[in-house]
């Protein structure tokens, strides 16, 4: 009609005028609730969504070219889901609806696809739907070229699955049937299913229970890895026409169960078996995987005919013997990379191992992993055939219970860059006599089943703080190992070595400056996690090149009482740049001060600095002659405070300062000028409240600040304006609430990273901080997901951007505004037409229900002297009987049931105020009640709060003259007291017995809401006495 035509201009008016406003007020992201990240990915990772998001039309749709829905809740993918999304290229949405056997919860959970879903985006290449609950291959555009369906339920292939997929390169179809996500029968790939897919390369079965290698694969196939199945035959015609393969993995296929890790069945008897010309045709071979398949032998014409091959995987098979006597590598003139690792015999370690001849042959080798055979000596003559490997860099020895070793044998190697001998039992320098000794051959040791357990992980060096050995020339790895001193002798003839790592031992000598005399050359020294006594002076001095050393976790010696520790020997080290007193739990009897002109960074994490310095000023200068020193780190030292006096006393070079995880509830912002150079200041982990005491001073060179994961609450304005090449700033995990511009000041525009997630911010509506992050939006890591509301409690946990908080209208003010409005209009209409009307009647209702009021005729009956209530009613309440029967029974009859007529009783488990004394309670419940109702069982034991109570209701009755007391039996034989029959003799209705008929109980409640409504004189009989009355 004419009021809908009317209105429909009207409220498009209003909408304009509300885009307006979002306009003038700021840009939303444009791809809420996900993030967009360089290169054209929106991330949606992790958000719980339900449904693919749609995004608004003003969002730079065109742009996205990869899309990530990982790890949601998407169970339905309707035809138009990305429709709308042009440019599409990649698609990621594993994790959203896993099979039974891989949810977290086992919830059963089943994917729906509908069938245009994915052929509405024509452009689409990259496609993963692993982890999802899916049966069939939904249909599949035609540009797809890498495609994954690993870990879903999809148990069969046939030629129709992938048909018309002529792009496809890449194709990944794992875990579809294994022990974490079973199923009733092997996956089957028909006969040619895959032969139409001319262009595959790279084809992923691996964990599918396959019995066979699937026939008539494409001949294109350069990556086949068919690893973990139930695969113990191969011949030739099972690879035949696949020519082009780089790589083959058949791995796992018959395991050696007494190694795995996972559930394992055992490989048969004489199985597997292998033609001799299985892989005879694979010219082009690269990559051959063959591990855990049970091998304990090797036959040469399987390598016959593969001159390319690059890399060989044979590891955890039971080669043990057999390398001592293969020829099978003679003609892998190309090999790169070898793994022989836990070719081990079960529970046997030997005394010598020699390497085949055949070893010599293999003159590209580069890697060569033998980790986990289980020797116990390494001499020349293990090790003989690789010596004339020019190109061998690598050499991996760890966990083989090796005691005994000749260090000095790898001066014969020309290229060797890496050797691994850690987690071994190398207890010292040792002299070996040359022996020809075979592995089968050696002495058995029978090893206990705690003996093959993992190695420890190793406690996280600083890594951001040590040089990388692997740019160095030599590196020699023996950490973990049994070490308790070391000796020159050990590392005779190892002059070149660059990088030594002894961590993990037990070294606990006083080094003196002689232990490391013959490397010369060495660059890198880890000594962590032993037991170093530092005393000498000249420490490491024997090292001329030193320039990282790692002395931390090196605790016991500083934890004894009266032991003196000298840092003196690090003026000496001339070349030092790098020095690791980490966690050392250092807190006194050390020298004074350290003193170096070459050091360049300092780890001192992990000590007791507070104690330190906490003790005058014997500490105050310990930094100081640290002239060069650019990067300290002082986190973890039970800092309390940090004086002016102590900044004062840091090295002036100082570029980094790193002080998490101590005890500071305030920093003096402005001591940073005696830092000059100081650019980067991490205070994470503290317990800072407020950027308070100032603000960071001017012309500091302050670029990076770290306040994170302390309580901070409150910013004062301006506190970060004057850092004006501050360009990272992380304010996360901390307490505000809000985040403002003034703040920041003209510094705003130069801000590069602004990190304020895990903040409870006050999500109100008209929130300020929500114009400013959309103004820096750009430096906000994670803005759409990360930054979420702390309060109101409808929006906790949920993103700034559950709702428009700019636009959005406060509820309450809005209901509030609603009602005075409505109000004001009913009275303006209302009150002048009554009246007119009729005023005379209204008045005369009015001070009808006035009068009839509960609480008007209680103040009238009253007067001036109205009292709270109208019993106390005093039991004992031992008596559970009389309890239930007071709190049921009394209380639910006298203030439930009596509606406008209904009495306020005291009670005392409810009604008395804790604080007060039992006296206080009682006087004031006595005299604040008009009448104190007493329920007894008996009246021939009265004591306790009973008693008192009845003394002061008899104490009232003399000095007010008013007689208050009322008294219910509830058993027969109450009535025998003389009190009780005396009292009933002068006051008949004051003394009321609970009647055991039902028909009985109407009576007594009226009975007894007369007595506590009605003065006691009223009651008193005559004939006997003249009763109390009040003055």
């Amino acid at each position: 009609g004419f009021c809908r035509s009317a209105l429909h201009p009207l409220s498009l008016l209003v909408q304009a005028i509300v885009l307006a406003m979002t306009l003038a007020l700021g840009t939303l992201p444009a791809f809420l609730p996900c993030e967009l990240q360089p290169h054209g990915l929106v991330n949606c990772n992790w958000l719980f969504l339900k449904s693919v998001p749609h995004f608004s039309m003003a969002a730079p749709r065109g742009n996205v070219t990869s899309l990530s829905l990982s790890s949601n809740r998407i169970h339905h993918l309707h035809d138009s889901d990305f429709a709308h999304l042009p440019s599409l290229r990649h698609l990621n949405l594993k994790w959203n609806c896993p099979p039974v056997g891989l949810s977290p919860m086992h919830f059963p959970c089943h994917m729906t696809i509908e069938p245009s879903t994915f052929l509405a985006v024509p452009t689409l290449e990259e496609l993963n739907l692993s982890y999802n609950n899916i049966m069939t291959v939904p249909a599949l555009p035609k540009s797809l070229i890498s495609l994954s369906l690993s870990h879903t339920n999809i148990l069969m292939l046939d030629s129709a699955s992938l048909a018309g997929l002529h792009a496809l390169r890449f194709l990944f179809m794992d875990g579809n049937c294994y022990y974490k996500n079973p199923c009733r029968q092997a996956l089957e790939v028909a006969p040619g299913a895959l032969l139409g897919l001319g262009n595959l390369t790279h084809l992923s079965l691996k964990y599918n229970n396959l019995t066979v290698v699937p026939r008539n694969l494409p001949s294109s196939l350069e990556y086949l890895l068919l690893s973990y199945n139930r695969i113990v035959k191969l011949a030739p015609e099972d690879l035949a026409n696949l020519t082009a393969l780089r790589v083959l993995d058949v791995g796992g296929n018959c395991r050696r169960c007494d190694h795995a890790p996972n559930p394992c069945m055992e490989c048969p008897r004489h199985f597997p078996q292998l033609h001799p010309n299985t892989f005879s045709h694979l010219s082009r071979l690269e990559g051959l995987v063959l591990k855990d398949s049970s091998l304990s032998w090797l036959n040469a014409s399987w390598f016959r005919g593969l001159g390319n091959l690059r890399v060989l995987d044979l590891s955890e098979n039971f080669l043990y013997k057999c390398i001592t006597k293969t020829k099978a590598f003679q003609g892998l003139t190309q090999l790169r990379k070898l793994n022989l690792s836990f070719n081990y015999q079960k529970r046997v370690s030997f005394a010598h191992l020699s390497l085949a001849p055949s070893f010599g042959s293999l003159v590209a080798l580069k890697e060569l992993d033998m980790h986990g055979i289980f020797f116990r000596s390494l001499d020349e003559t293990t090790l003989r055939p690789l010596a004339r490997l020019p190109m061998l860099q690598t050499l991996r020895l760890q966990m083989n219970f090796i005691n005994q070793a000749q260090l000095g044998i790898f001066r014969a190697f020309p290229g060797l860059r890496y050797v691994d001998l850690s987690d071994n039992r190398i207890s010292g320098a040792s002299e070996l006599t040359a022996t020809m000794g075979e592995a089968d051959g050696g002495e058995k040791v029978w090893l206990q089943p705690g003996d093959l357990a993992p190695a420890p992980v190793d406690t996280p060096s600083s890594e951001d703080f040590k040089p990388n050995c692997s740019t160095l020339n030599f590196t020699l790895d023996l950490s973990r190992n049994n070490l308790v001193t070391v000796q020159p002798e050990m590392f005779a003839q190892l002059s070149h070595l660059q990088c030594l790592r002894l961590s993990h031992n037990c070294i606990s000598q006083a080094v003196n400056g002689s232990q490391f005399l013959p490397l010369t050359g060495l660059q890198v020294l880890d000594l962590s996690h032993n037991k170093l006594d530092l005393y000498h002076e000249h420490s490491f001095t024997e090292l001329p090149r030193l320039e990282a050393l790692d002395l931390s976790y090196n605790s016991q010696p500083f934890g004894m009482q009266g032991v003196g520790h000298n840092f003196s020997f690090v003026a000496h080290l001339r070349t030092l740049r790098h020095l690791s007193l980490a966690h050392n739990n250092i807190h006194s009897q050390v020298s004074q001060q350290l003193c170096s002109t070459s050091l360049r960074a300092l780890d001192f994490s992990g000590n007791a600095l507070g104690h330190m310095w906490a003790e005058g000023d014997l500490y105050l200068h310990f930094f100081q002659g640290l002239s060069g020193l650019i990067w300290l780190d002082l986190s973890q030292n039970r800092l309390h405070t940090l004086l002016p006096q102590t900044l004062r006393n840091l090295p002036k070079s100082l570029q980094v300062l790193r002080l998490r995880d101590n005890y500071l509830a305030y920093f003096k912002w402005w001591s940073l000028h005696f830092l000059p150079k100081l650019e980067v200041l991490d205070l994470a982990g503290n317990q800072l409240k407020a950027l308070t005491n100032g603000s960071l001073p001017a012309g500091t060179r302050l670029r990076r600040l770290d306040v994170s994961c302390n309580s901070i609450s409150f910013v004062a304005p301006g506190f970060f304006s004057k850092a004006k090449e501050l360009r990272e700033l992380n304010l996360s995990t901390n307490a505000l609430k809000t985040v403002d511009h003034s703040w920041f000041g003209p510094l705003v525009s130069a801000l590069q990273i602004l990190d304020v997630s895990a903040n409870p911010l006050h999500c109100a509506c008209g929130a300020a901080f929500m114009d400013f992050l959309l103004e820096v939006q750009a430096a906000v890591p994670g803005l759409p997901s990360r930054v979420k509301c702390g309060s109101p409690g409808q929006l906790q946990g949920l993103s700034i951007f559950a709702q428009d908080l700019r636009l959005c209208l406060d509820e309450a003010l809005s209901w509030d505004c609603f009602a005075l409005s409505l109000l004001a209009v009913a009275l303006g209409l209302g009150v002048p037409m009554l009246h007119h009307l009729c005023g005379w009647d209204l008045w005369y209702c009015f001070h009808l229900c006035l009068a009839w009021l509960p609480w008007r005729g209680r103040q009238s009956g009253r007067g001036e002297d109205a009292l709270p209530y109208d019993a106390f009613v005093v039991f004992d309440k031992t008596q559970s009987a009389v309890a239930d029967w007071v709190y049921n029974e009394l209380r639910g009859q006298l203030e439930e049931c009596r509606g406008r007529w209904a009495l306020r009783l005291c009670l005392e488990e409810r009604d008395w105020l804790p604080g007060k004394t039992l006296f206080e309670n009682l006087w004031a419940s006595v005299y604040g009640s008009r009448k104190t109702l007493f329920v007894l069982a008996h009246t021939d034991r009265v004591s306790g709060l009973l008693r008192a109570s009845f003394l002061l209701a008899q104490q009232r009755l003399l000095e007010d003259r008013k007689d208050v007391v009322v008294l219910v039996i509830l058993s027969p034989d109450g009535r025998r007291s003389r009190y009780v029959r005396l009292r009933q003799r002068l006051c008949r209705q004051s003394v009321l017995l609970w009647p055991h008929q039902p028909s009985g109980q109407r009576s007594f409640w009226a009975q007894l809401g007369m007595a506590l409504t009605r003065d006691n004189h009223h009651f008193y009989n005559r004939n006997f006495c003249q009763g109390p009355t009040a003055e």
